[in-house]
């Protein structure tokens, strides 16, 4: 049996990010092996949870993931003492048609996998009217447990008293009250958080998220209201792999690679060989296959394009096999990336796409896809589960479209992804397929 949890909360921006942190370093240190995973469709945050717990975290998401893939990737947690996932933004907010086991609510994931749900609410501005807030999940869904709530962002000893009394009237365990600390928020950037391999002093950050949470919060109180489940019985999840062995690019400006894909290429017996188009290497020469994953290309647009060991490379393999990429990696296969102060960087070539961040545009969104031509190693009818964010705009896309693109309701999207050749694009990140 493994004792589980999940850190949600009312909305995002509540900080229960830092609270997640927190926990994993401070059960950690305890001597725990604690499992973190992620819900919905989030590539930043897991790095987080890797480098506080010291092992890998796997989305879960159920939109996206069949309820088979769900039980596979919990079954990672097989051999930890403790599971703590975290949602995202609000507790019970999802799409409003379900997908393939769910509708993408953090409260699918908690529900499913039988943990009870730590509330983090942030009572800045408020006192005892967080207990409503608070008392109003509780009551929003019999079958998914509430197990208590930490406050966040405390302003006094004073306001800490009137919270908990709100809480105490109706019942609200309180496991613990953070006063509010404007050094523990972790940057930003236009796609969430400032990625964890950018942080010099992620560790001493870690350290004293662990330390803030062990001297405000009852880590036994924790511990004792999670549940125990018993372990997975289904075998850890293995993800079709695209090709034997899977030349990825993988450095600051191409890190979005979900961790369960990865993890389930590997599993099915691919090899993954890394390589860093910023440091203008080539892929590995007998690699089956180039993948290109999402990242920050508009950041590093200028080196990128003068890569041109990474270029040819990429030129080279493309004429016999083939090369995909993923949003930046789409955008980086194209003629041309303007960047937000309007200067046109010369891509790969590979594909007409042109794109710019000078007139930014959210595009975000789930996205379900169904492949009119082979896809690295997919093929041509093959169904596609996947999630979209970025602000790039189209300005010229004139190959061929790759997919008919719908979203979460089953509406088209102009994005359809495009392919030449062996070369192929999309601008959402895959999560899962079907046939």
């Amino acid at each position: 049996m493994i004792p589980g949890l999940m850190i949600a909360a009312p909305a995002s921006g509540t900080g229960k990010t830092t609270v997640m942190l927190g926990l994993l370093r401070a059960l950690r240190d305890d001597g725990l092996a604690v499992q973190p995973f992620k819900s919905g469709p989030d590539y930043i945050d897991p790095a987080f949870h890797r480098a506080a717990s010291g092992r890998a975290s796997f989305n879960l998401d159920s939109w996206a993931m069949s309820g088979t893939m769900l039980d596979g990737l919990a079954a990672q947690s097989n051999d930890a003492d403790f599971v703590l996932a975290e949602g995202s933004m609000g507790l019970f907010d999802g799409v409003a048609k379900p997908g393939a086991s769910g509708n993408g609510a953090s409260a699918d994931i908690a529900r499913r996998m039988g943990w009870p749900v730590v509330l983090v609410v942030d009572v800045s501005g408020q006192a005892q009217s967080a207990a409503a807030t608070a008392l109003g999940f509780a009551r929003y869904d019999p079958n998914l447990p509430i197990a208590g709530v930490i406050l966040n962002r405390v302003a006094s000893p004073r306001h800490e008293r009137l919270a908990r009394s709100g809480m105490a009237a109706v019942g609200i365990h309180v496991f613990g009250a953070l006063p509010r600390r404007g050094d523990l928020k972790l940057p930003e950037r236009h796609l969430g958080l400032v990625q964890a391999s950018e942080h010099a002093d992620l560790e001493t950050r870690i350290a004293d998220y662990a330390t803030f949470l062990r001297e405000h919060v009852d880590l036994a109180a924790i511990r004792a209201a999670a549940s125990a489940v018993p372990r997975a019985e289904s075998e850890p999840h293995s993800f079709r792999p695209p090709a034997q062995r899977i030349a990825l690019a993988q450095d600051a400006a191409f890190s979005f690679a979900y961790p369960h894909m990865l993890a389930g290429w590997r599993s099915a017996g691919a090899e993954i060989l890394p390589f860093s188009p910023l440091a203008d290497e080539a892929p590995a020469p007998h690699a089956d296959l180039v993948w290109l994953p999402g990242g920050y290309p508009e950041l590093h647009a200028g080196r990128l394009s003068e890569a041109r060991t990474f270029h040819a490379a990429l030129a080279e393999h493309a004429r016999t096999r083939p090369v995909h990429g993923e949003c930046g990696g789409y955008m980086a296969l194209g003629e041309a990336l303007i960047d937000a102060d309007g200067t046109r960087h010369r891509m790969a070539g590979l594909l007409g796409l042109v794109t710019s961040y000078e007139k930014r545009r959210m595009h975000l969104g789930y996205r379900r896809a169904t492949l009119l031509a082979p896809m690295a190693g997919v093929i041509a009818g093959s169904d596609l589960r996947g999630h979209e964010f970025h602000y790039s705009t189209i300005l010229d896309q004139p190959d061929q479209p790759l997919a008919e693109v719908t979203d979460a309701e089953g509406t088209l999207v102009a994005e359809s992804g495009s392919y030449r050749g062996r070369v192929s694009g999309t601008f959402f990140h895959l999560i899962a397929h079907g046939r």
